[in-house]
């Protein structure tokens, strides 16, 4: 019997693009975002390399390689091959399997999002040895297929939801002096959430080392992507003065979910209640305009995140593991 080959190629195209979506989202299925939030993605990005894995052209499944640009010497890769085409042993690959794209360079076939390809060193000749590989903390079969091949967990951020047809929006309580405004009502305050988060940014664990992207990259990639609605963005001001802030990532294709990107409140003004008040407000507002679910996950030492999220009402969801491992 002749075995059957697996071919791994980059995508070629949008549909391609869309194949690896779908193979993403029948694999983690409790997600929910469309193909212009994965290409806006990309376009942050400072490298990455979509694959697909075909057999006799069916697709068995994606992998993305990306290099974010706050963090270029930790690549990440994402393979997600969904249970129906899992443990196939009967081919082989006739390309670099997904799970190796961390040293995919661009110019065979994986260009860096909206730059022409251009010939980037391997992963290796950049003397980086490991990646880093996301799993859905519900999948013990991926953990099992991981840590065989000498990855180990580093950290693990706790997936929570909340239920907004089961309650009541909580009461948005600011402390004194301090009031809730969406974004759309005070534009002009953009600069200063950039200075918001690039104080707070740092504090969030599991994010420590990453550098902050200029302003004008983080307006267009963190506040101005097809998920991001500066009415769905709250701010807490004193006076005329941002103190802190809280944006939803919405999604093109389910407008039932909502998932909380970055709560951050200025060091010197933690500890008042204004992180509930903002979340509060964003609790409302995704009730009042149809949404059914909103969704977060917080790194497991982000204990007072965590805690407001308990008391706020939302419940244990999916969550994601933090792997790293040896370059194959």
């Amino acid at each position: 019997m002749v075995a059957q080959v697996i071919e791994v190629s980059p995508c070629a195209d949008e549909a391609d693009e869309q194949r690896s979506l779908d193979a993403y989202l029948e694999t983690w299925p409790h997600e929910s975002f469309g193909l212009p939030e994965v290409q806006a993605f990309k376009a942050s990005l400072l490298d990455h390399c979509d694959l697909l894995a075909r057999e006799n052209g069916a697709v068995l499944g994606s992998g993305l390689a990306a290099l974010f640009v706050g963090l270029p010497e930790s690549p990440r890769v994402m393979v997600t091959v969904p249970p129906p085409h899992r443990g196939l042993r009967h081919g082989r690959a006739r390309h670099p399997a997904p799970s190796t794209a961390g040293s995919a360079p661009p110019g065979r076939g994986c260009a860096a999002a909206g730059r022409p390809p251009a010939r980037r060193p391997p992963a290796r000749e950049r003397g980086l040895e490991t990646f880093e590989a996301v799993l859905a903390d519900n999948d013990p079969d991926s953990l099992a297929f991981a840590q065989r091949r000498g990855f180990t967990v580093e950290r693990h951020e706790k997936g929570v939801a909340l239920d907004l047809t089961a309650i009541e929006p909580p009461p948005v309580e600011p402390p004194h002096g301090v009031d809730i405004v969406s974004w759309a009502d005070r534009p002009e305050l953009a600069r200063a959430l950039f200075e918001i988060s690039v104080e707070a940014s740092p504090d969030v664990p599991g994010y420590e080392d990453e550098t902050h992207e200029p302003f004008e990259a983080w307006l267009a990639h963190d506040m101005q992507g097809p998920g991001d609605r500066p009415e769905a963005t709250f701010v807490a001001v004193a006076g005329d003065v941002a103190v802190g802030y809280a944006k939803f990532s919405l999604s093109s294709t389910d407008p039932t979910r909502a998932y909380h990107d970055l709560t951050a409140v200025k060091r010197a003004w933690r500890g008042r209640g204004i992180a509930r008040a903002l979340k509060s407000a964003q609790i409302g507002w995704a009730k009042a305009n149809g949404f059914e679910q909103l969704k977060t996950t917080n790194d497991e030492r982000n204990t007072a995140m965590r805690r407001l999220n308990e008391q706020l009402g939302y419940r244990p969801w999916i969550g994601r593991i933090f792997m790293r491992g040896p370059l194959a």
